[in-house]
């Protein structure tokens, strides 16, 4: 497997992980007010401003941790180098991801059209960040596998 097989799905799982923890807290400290009842807008905006450093924060951590295990087990450095295949598989998962997230974020809209409360807005948008990362993932490791 190589090394870049292995650092997407380090990714995968650190999205994955990182979201269930961001839910659980959501659940747990905002357990008096159900969160998908809650209309209003300091709340839903300021756990999205939350969600972002979170998740960056939590993607550093875990990938300067997978460098260091898979330094120790295999004596494998990171690659200095991105070749054209790198970039093609780079380019077309942010595609996926990117189609993911609008379609997510187009669909959240159009449900404040039609009615919809403004958490729903924000349960639409906040999955379809998940969702769009995941699918970024999954699509790099189909890629490498693939070979294209």
């Amino acid at each position: 497997m190589s090394f870049q097989e292995k650092r997407s799905i380090v990714s995968l799982f650190s999205n994955l992980l990182i979201s269930i923890l961001y839910l659980i807290y959501i659940l747990k400290y905002h357990s008096t007010t159900n969160p998908l009842n809650n209309n209003d807008l300091a709340f839903w905006g300021g756990l999205i401003l939350l969600l972002v450093p979170v998740k960056v924060f939590g993607k550093v951590v875990i990938h300067i941790i997978f460098l260091i295990i898979n330094k120790i087990v295999t004596n494998e450095d990171e690659p200095n180098f991105s070749d054209e295949l790198d970039k093609l598989i780079e380019l077309k998962s942010l595609k996926i991801a990117f189609i993911i997230f609008m379609s997510g974020f187009v669909l959240s809209m159009a449900a404040i059209v039609v009615g919809y409360t403004a958490s729903t807005m924000f349960v639409l948008l906040i999955s379809s960040l998940i969702l769009s990362e995941v699918a970024g993932d999954l699509s790099q490791i189909y890629f490498y596998r693939k070979g294209f």
